[in-house]
């Protein structure tokens, strides 16, 4: 059975191949986060990325501080995500998760860190693709389990502000139903 940590290398490969096809001027195109533009997006992941070794290494939020807060691609946003990714490739490829951590809204155990991991890189690989007009194609597998978590959390993300409110779909297509739980129109 395929787990997040297992997962994860794949999906930052993934989202990392579509970042190397956003053409030139396609960086302040919207995507369907309709507060981002795929810079905003790719800033987003990178951001996240970077947090991850600290995250996975028990460092307290208060020592990272607000190093990666406002924009970390600079002039060259290819490689601030290459950076980046494999910076964190490198952190879960080498991290037990049977830990917690508190996090700034509390004490998580590391695996629901490395479910919310790959929910955002499947979610935001869908977003990116859709943002510079490419082919959507995903690991089912990691599709699965992105679903399988999205469905048990959806009632907790409510007034959050981390997803749209879920869209009804009839759809039996797994990224269709995980997309529309996050509050993506397909």
């Amino acid at each position: 059975m395929a787990t997040a940590l297992n997962l994860i290398p794949g999906a930052i490969d993934r989202f990392g191949a579509r970042v190397l096809k956003v053409p030139v001027g396609a960086w302040n195109d919207p995507t369907p986060c309709t507060e981002w533009t795929v810079r905003d997006l790719v800033n987003h992941l990178v951001g996240e990325h970077l947090w991850a070794p600290h995250i996975l290494a028990g460092e307290p939020l208060e020592e990272v501080g607000d190093r990666y807060d406002g924009d970390l691609l600079g002039d060259d946003p290819m490689n601030a995500w290459e950076q980046a990714a494999e910076r964190s490739r490198k952190a879960w490829l080498h991290t037990d998760l049977s830990g917690t951590y508190r996090f700034s809204f509390g004490e998580a155990p590391l695996t629901t860190y490395a479910d919310q991991m790959l929910v955002d890189l499947t979610i935001h690989e869908w977003d990116l693709a859709r943002g510079i007009a490419q082919p959507v194609s995903f690991d089912p597998q990691a599709v699965e389990l992105c679903l399988a978590y999205a469905r048990v959390n959806v009632g907790r993300w409510d007034g959050l502000g981390i997803v749209d409110p879920p869209i009804h779909t009839d759809s039996n297509d797994p990224l269709v139903q995980l997309l529309s739980l996050t509050g993506r129109a397909v």
